[in-house]
C-alpha cells in the first residue's frame, strides 16, 4: 500500500465520518430483510422477502409513532406485503424481522378490493392515526385511503375510495379547526388531489404544465400554511397556499421557490422547526433548506458509496427525532436504520449553492447580528483549520511509518546478500564462484 493510496483513503474516511456525524446507527441488515409471515400451510415461519435481485426490496416511505416504525415496500413480484412494521429499539443484537402491518390478513393481491393491495405514502396525524395511500389494482379500478388507529389496537378502516385507479404517490395532512385535509401527489399527472375527511370527498386540483412527485407542508403553527412540491423530472421546488385548497379551488398556479442543484426530488419532509429535507433519485445525500429564509440549499447528510434509485426514506416522530433508512443496491450492508436528535443541524456549515428564482430583498443587519455572524465565521474557520491539520497529521504519520518499515526491510536483507550471491554462483558457475570467494576473502 503506497503512501498516496493511504492518504486518499484517510481523506475519504474523514469526509464520510464528517457528513454522517449527526446520525447514529440503530439497526443494520447486512444482506436481506426477513418477514415474520405465515406460510401457505398457515404455520408461522420466517419467509425471506429477498428475491434473486435484491434491488426489488426497496423501502419507499416511512412513518414513526411511539415505539414503532412503519415502512412501505415497493410491491414487486415476490413481495407478499407492502406495509410492515418494526420496533424503534431491541434488546437483541440481531436486527429485527419485519412484521406485516396491521396484520397478514389485511394484505391482499390484485383484486382483493377490501384489503391493502399496494401501499404508497403514509402519515401519522396528531391523534395517532396512520393514514395510508393504496393504489389498488386494475381489477378493482379504484385507489383508496386507509386509516389505522395506532392508539386503539390498530383498528383499521377504509375511509375513502377515489374515482380513479393508480398513480398515487405521497400525501401530507392539514389538520384545521374545520376538519382534516389530505393533499396527494400523483405520478405523470398535472394535478394534485385534495381529500376532506369530514365531507368524505375528494377532488383534483389542476396544476397546468407541471407534474409533481414529492410533497411537504409547513408546520401547523406557521399560518398561512404552504404546500411544498417537488417537480417531476426537474429541479424546481414550488409552493401553493393551502387556503385555496381548503376552499375547494379546482386550479392552482404553483409559485417557483427556487431550483435544487439536483433534479428529481422523490421524497420531502418538513420538521416542526420549518426545515425542509429532500432526497433525490440516485443521489447518496439529502439536502435541506430553512424555509424561514430565502431559498438556500445545504447538504444535510451524505452516505459515501451508497447506490440505489431511492436510497433514503425520511420521517420524524412526535418529539422531532429524525429517522432515516439507507438502502444500498450493490454492496453490504444493504439496509441501515439511522436516527438523529431533534436538534440535528446540517452537516455542512456553509451552503453549497444558492438557487433563488428571484433576488431576495436585502435587509441590513444590526450591530449585534454582525458581531454574531463574525463570531460564527471565526468558529467555523477554526473548525475547518483543525480538520485540515488533523488530516495532514494522519497522512504524514502514515508516510513516515511506511518509510521506516521500508528501511528496516532493506537493512534486514543486507546480511543475507553475500550468502544469496554465493548460492547463485555455486549453482550456475563453479569457476565464477571460486573467483568471487577469493575476492571476498
Amino acid at each position: 500500500m503506497t503512501p498516496i493510496f493511504v492518504a486518499i483513503f484517510l481523506l475519504g474516511l474523514s469526509s464520510q465520518m464528517a457528513t454522517a456525524a449527526n446520525f447514529t446507527l440503530v439497526y443494520e441488515w447486512p444482506d436481506k430483510w426477513e418477514c415474520e409471515c405465515p406460510s401457505e400451510a398457515n404455520s408461522t415461519k420466517v419467509l425471506s422477502i429477498e428475491s434473486s435481485n435484491p434491488g426489488y426490496i426497496d423501502p419507499q416511505f416511512m412513518a414513526v409513532y411511539g415505539s414503532r416504525i412503519f415502512i412501505i415496500l415497493e410491491k414487486h413480484v415476490g413481495i407478499p406485503v407492502s406495509l410492515v412494521s418494526l420496533p424503534t429499539s431491541s434488546a437483541s443484537p440481531a436486527p429485527p424481522k419485519l412484521t406485516p402491518f396491521p396484520s397478514w390478513d389485511m394484505h391482499g393481491n390484485d383484486g382483493d378490493c377490501d384489503k391493502i393491495e399496494s401501499s404508497r405514502g403514509l402519515e401519522v396525524d396528531s391523534v395517532g392515526k396512520l393514514w395510508v395511500l393504496d393504489n389498488g389494482s386494475s381489477k378493482c379500478n379504484y385507489s383508496k385511503i386507509w386509516s389505522i388507529d395506532l392508539a386503539n389496537n390498530d383498528q383499521t378502516k377504509l375511509i375513502h375510495r377515489f374515482p380513479f385507479y393508480g398513480h398515487l404517490n405521497d400525501l401530507v395532512l392539514d389538520e384545521t379547526p374545520n376538519g382534516t385535509f389530505a393533499y396527494i401527489t400523483r405520478w405523470f399527472e398535472q394535478n394534485i388531489v385534495v381529500f376532506s375527511l369530514e365531507r368524505n370527498q375528494s377532488w383534483t386540483v389542476d396544476t397546468p404544465g407541471i407534474m409533481f412527485f414529492s410533497i411537504a407542508i409547513s408546520p401547523m403553527n406557521q399560518e398561512p400554511r404552504q404546500l411544498y412540491l417537488g417537480g417531476w423530472n426537474s429541479k424546481g421546488l414550488y409552493s401553493i397556499s393551502v387556503a385555496a385548497l381548503r376552499n375547494g379551488t379546482l386550479t392552482a398556479n404553483p409559485k417557483l421557490i427556487g431550483n435544487w442543484t439536483t433534479s428529481k426530488s422523490y421524497r420531502m419532509l418538513m420538521d416542526k422547526h420549518g426545515t425542509l429535507f429532500s432526497a433525490f433519485w440516485y443521489k447518496n445525500y439529502v439536502k435541506s433548506w430553512n424555509t424561514s429564509q430565502p431559498f438556500l440549499e445545504r447538504r444535510f447528510i451524505k452516505v459515501a458509496g451508497l447506490y440505489s434509485s431511492t436510497p433514503f426514506t425520511i420521517a420524524s416522530n412526535q418529539n422531532g427525532t429524525l429517522w432515516m433508512t439507507a438502502f444500498d443496491n450493490k454492496k453490504k450492508p444493504r439496509y441501515r436504520l439511522l436516527k438523529a436528535s431533534a436538534t440535528a443541524k446540517s452537516s455542512e456549515d456553509l451552503p453549497e449553492r444558492s438557487c433563488v428564482s428571484s433576488p431576495p430583498t436585502q435587509k441590513s443587519s444590526t450591530p449585534a447580528e454582525v458581531q454574531e455572524k463574525s463570531i460564527l465565521k471565526e468558529k467555523l474557520h477554526h473548525h475547518q483549520l483543525f480538520n485540515i491539520i488533523l488530516i495532514c497529521s494522519n497522512v504524514f504519520t502514515v508516510i513516515l511509518f511506511w518509510h521506516i518499515l521500508r528501511k528496516k526491510r532493506k537493512n534486514s536483507l543486507s546480511p543475507n546478500t553475500n550468502e544469496a550471491l554465493q548460492m547463485t554462483f555455486s549453482r550456475n558457475n563453479p569457476a565464477e564462484y571460486k573467483e568471487f570467494r577469493n575476492d571476498v576473502i
